[in-house]
């Protein structure tokens, strides 16, 4: 391809990027010239085994300018996001590899049809559950909303507030709900809305106040197009190297789904010495607080180290429990010693009888 068109002596020709998912592609270039010429390809090659391009879901986009555009929209879909550059500033901008000011921003956000099939699926959920209780619904729509808001982690969603509009759209059903059950709006307010920490407007029961049951915010999940790491290139899921895909999945068949967790947690980094997992290290799950000193299992309280580190803080921690072993050990002598009459006798504690005077 590269010898039949624009390829010419002492020209520097940039390949075209691809990027495929199933039956779903993207063909990047600079020239316009070049990705006409790959659809042209593209086209003639589906020919041959008796398929073709859906004209409605072909399109030759610019990214920043929309009059580059066939259809004059900057811009494109791709597996439910929307990718456009915007124009920013000097201050705000971002920088080629070379640090020359670009001029725009980049934005991955998710596109137009997945926000609304994802507000018609709330939607759906809310009428089905007219009649049901807060907990039946709240159930049903906290799987929905984690599962969206996971999809589009590594997008900018929270960055140009979709996160919030959704949130926004999602109180509007819920408050049409309410106001529909209690007669008016006020009295649905107070029913089914309460205060949890600093959040006035929590959709939650009020039943076992301790741990009532809460509707999920998308604004909760933590979203970034700049968080993604591309994974290496000589990288593969079928290289046994369960630490490296542990760390970037939290989870892998061949680790402990615990220590898979904590790796993802840790990204991959031994908190104790600060460095690195490596391949060949040996991985030991540790409690932050030891249980003998009441620490919890849980995994706010759980750790991975290496086994040397491990082994290192293991003999710290049993100085501790040591101490507190050595402090009740005496508490309970003090107890038995109280119940009796004795004195020192050559510096021998000697028993006169049992103490009546009071009770101990």
């Amino acid at each position: 391809m590269r010898e039949t068109w624009f390829h010419k002596k002492g020209v520097d020709f940039k390949t075209p990027n691809i990027i495929r998912y199933a039956d779903d592609f993207v063909i990047l270039h600079e020239d316009k010239a070049v990705v006409h010429r790959c659809r042209e390809i593209v086209s003639e090659w589906l020919k041959g085994i008796g398929l073709e391009l859906k004209p409605e879901k072909t399109r030759l986009t610019h990214t920043f300018h929309s009059e580059l555009s066939e259809d004059g929209i900057a811009g494109f879909d791709f597996l439910g996001h929307h990718i456009q550059q915007y124009p920013a500033g000097k201050y705000k901008s971002n920088k080629n590899a070379q640090g020359t000011i670009l001029g725009f921003n980049t934005f991955i956000t998710p596109s137009q049809k997945a926000s609304k099939a994802h507000q018609e699926g709330i939607r759906r959920i809310i009428i089905k559950h007219r009649s049901s209780p807060q907990s039946a619904i709240i159930k049903d729509l906290n799987p929905v909303i984690r599962g969206w808001t996971s999809f589009y982690a590594k997008s900018d969603a929270q960055t140009v507030g979709e996160l919030s509009k959704q949130d926004h759209l999602t109180y509007l059903k819920l408050r049409r709900w309410a106001k529909r059950r209690c007669g008016n709006i006020n009295d649905g307010h107070i029913k089914y809305w309460t205060s949890i920490g600093g959040n006035n407007w929590v959709f939650a029961t009020r039943e076992g106040e301790a741990n009532p049951l809460r509707l999920l915010n998308h604004n909760e999940f933590a979203c970034s197009s700049t968080n993604y790491v591309k994974v290496k290139s000589d990288k593969s899921p079928y290289d046994g190297d369960t630490v490296y895909w542990s760390k970037r999945l939290g989870i892998h068949p061949q680790m402990p789904n615990r220590k898979a967790k904590l790796l993802k947690l840790q990204k991959g980094k031994c908190p104790w010495c600060g460095l690195n997992f490596q391949e060949w290290d040996v991985l030991e799950v540790d409690h932050k607080i030891p249980k003998a000193l009441s620490g919890k299992d849980e995994y706010m309280n759980l750790q991975l180290l290496h086994r040397h580190c491990h082994d290192e803080k293991t003999a710290l921690d049993l100085i501790e429990i040591r101490k507190k072993d050595t402090s009740k050990f005496l508490g309970m002598i003090n107890k038995f010693m109280s119940k009796f009459n004795w004195e020192w006798c050559d510096d021998i504690p000697t028993f006169l009888g049992i103490d009546r005077s009071g009770v101990h």
